[in-house]
């Protein structure tokens, strides 16, 4: 048994160093953060973090989706809002783990992009002494030079076949060494620097960036220019003003679309007027797939429908004629909407206005209706156009300041009585160019219809950023998969009538085609083919 006895520290030797807790604290968490693990379970983290911005709607993106969700789940809205559930990708968990991921890729690109500059630089290294030890091993025959001719000649064969290579003379003859493959790294390289200018792209969009939607029925009465005021809805990036928006105006001239026979559509267009920066008009058109771009935002065709054209003539013969877009419900294009005169029934004596007095319709609009009478369309195209409409009387509650929709009738205002229907319990049904005569005298006519587009405005300073990031990303990802690094060695003795070369090869990588390219590469030097 053996005793080991404590011996008391000497005056000559070292006091141990004191680590500091509070250094290595910060030192070990920096190098779990910026590991490739860690950058895994961040990228994961993120993937999942974004689900709910696809399942809840999201304000930034249609806050009238929102306003409905609220409405039909009143108690559960409230606390989904409490967590950003509305605001998925403006939220503080998804910003913190976005820079998380930013700073932990950085962590690892920097000191692998050394490395690789490193291993760039840095020679093949020499030949072990026993090459038949590595995985593969090979006889590559004799050559009738010199062993140190022989050596330049192997190199000079391996660097046409992009070998990078080092000759060395050894007591006992010559090596080559000649290794392959850095593109693997540096396709791994070029992958996370993809990955990197994706999350810049995507931070710098999000704060340099904007978005907006409006629905632009075709007629030069429609116009539209690019303004907040003008949009149907809008996000402006933190470091966006509303006086930074381009300068572009638009009407539609007409709107094409061509359905299947089982009414799923096959194609639509819409032809615009276009107006850049106070200039004259230009004729042009865009579709789904194909953006029309003014000052640096593309304007996208993201929806379609038909707006009725509706005229009512009030109790003092006055006529006022309104075009309202009836938002579609199906894929025939049932659609539903409101018309409201807020301004009729003004007394010309007096110039007064009964509030009481003032008039709104709703109901469903059916581009082909059937002869069943049932409130849906049997085709999206306009072959049987038929409008089913409601009358209400009264106070429309426009005047009280209270924000409300353009597509619905103040359910309050009807629940008090301020607002009464008078059109009966059935529907009234119009045709174009049909009349409907109220009980107090007074008429709506259905005009006719006109068709209107849904158009989303998009201006993303990084988008070709982006779009780098994205072709890099690709080629890196397709580098780091078909590259493998690879080694090779060859000795080269003398032997009777010149020299004896002896040949091994070491995978650095997971490769299992090393083996026939190793077979093949000895059997082209022995040969002293190409």
């Amino acid at each position: 048994m053996t005793v080991v006895e404590d011996r008391p520290a000497t005056a000559d030797a070292p006091p141990p160093k004191r680590v500091n807790p509070v250094w290595a604290l910060l030192r070990n968490s920096w190098r779990q953060l910026t590991s490739m693990r860690t950058a895994l379970i961040l990228l994961f983290l993120l993937a999942v973090a974004a689900v709910p911005g696809s399942i809840f709607p999201q304000r930034g993106v249609n806050r009238e989706n929102v306003s409905e969700y609220f409405a039909s789940n009143p108690k559960l809205a409230p606390i989904l809002d409490r967590f950003f559930a509305f605001d998925v990708y403006a939220s503080p968990w998804f910003a913190a783990i976005y820079l998380l991921l930013f700073t932990s890729l950085i962590g690892c690109v920097v000191p692998r992009l050394r490395d690789h500059f490193r291993a760039l630089t840095t020679v093949p290294p020499d030949a072990p002494k026993r090459l038949d030890r590595l995985p593969h091993h090979a006889d590559g025959g004799r050559r009738p030079e010199e062993p140190a001719a022989a050596a330049a000649e192997l190199a000079k064969r391996l660097r046409r076949g992009r070998f990078r290579t080092r000759v060395r003379e050894t007591p006992d003859g010559w090596t080559v060494a000649a290794e392959k493959g850095y593109l693997k790294e540096t396709g791994n390289l070029l992958f996370h620097f993809a990955m990197l200018s994706v999350l810049v792209g995507v931070g710098f969009g999000q704060w340099y960036g904007w978005h907006a939607n409006r629905l632009l029925i075709a007629g030069q009465d429609q116009e539209f220019c690019n303004a907040v005021t003008q949009h149907d809805e809008s996000v402006l990036g933190p470091r966006v003003d509303a006086s930074d928006l381009p300068e572009f105006c638009l009407w539609m001239t007409d709107f094409s679309s061509t359905f299947q026979e089982n009414g799923i559509p096959k194609s639509f267009r819409a032809s615009v007027q276009v107006s850049e920066d106070g200039g004259a008009y230009r004729q042009t058109s865009f579709s789904v797939n194909d953006p029309l771009r003014l000052g640096g935002a593309n304007i996208n065709l993201i929806g379609q429908g038909y707006a009725p054209v509706l005229r009512y003539t009030d109790r003092f013969g006055a006529s006022q004629e309104k075009v309202v877009a009836f938002l579609p419900t199906d894929n025939m294009l049932t659609s539903e909407g409101v018309v409201q005169f807020p301004d009729v029934n003004i007394d010309p004596s007096t110039n007064t206005r009964d509030p009481k007095l003032q008039m709104g319709f709703e109901g469903v609009f059916l581009p082909t209706g059937g002869t069943d009478g049932s409130a849906q369309s049997k085709y999206p195209a306009e072959n049987n156009p038929v409008l089913y409409l409601a009358a209400y009387r009264g106070d429309l509650g426009l005047d009280s300041g209270k924000p409300s929709s353009v597509y619905a009738l103040n359910r309050g205002q009807i629940q008090d009585g301020d607002l009464k229907k008078i059109s009966g319990e059935r529907p009234y049904v119009l045709r174009p160019g049909e009349k409907w005569t109220l009980d107090d005298g007074t008429t709506l006519e259905f005009v006719g219809t006109r068709r209107f587009a849904t158009i989303s405005i998009r201006h993303d300073p990084t988008q070709l950023l982006m779009l780098v990031g994205a072709v890099l990303g690709l080629a890196g990802l397709m580098l780091s998969l078909s590259v493998h690094r690879r080694r090779v060695w060859f000795r080269v003795v003398p032997a009777e009538g010149g020299s004896a070369v002896e040949a091994g090869g070491l995978p650095r990588t997971d490769y299992s085609g090393f083996g026939d390219e190793f077979a093949a590469l000895t059997r082209h030097i022995k040969e002293g083919t190409p």
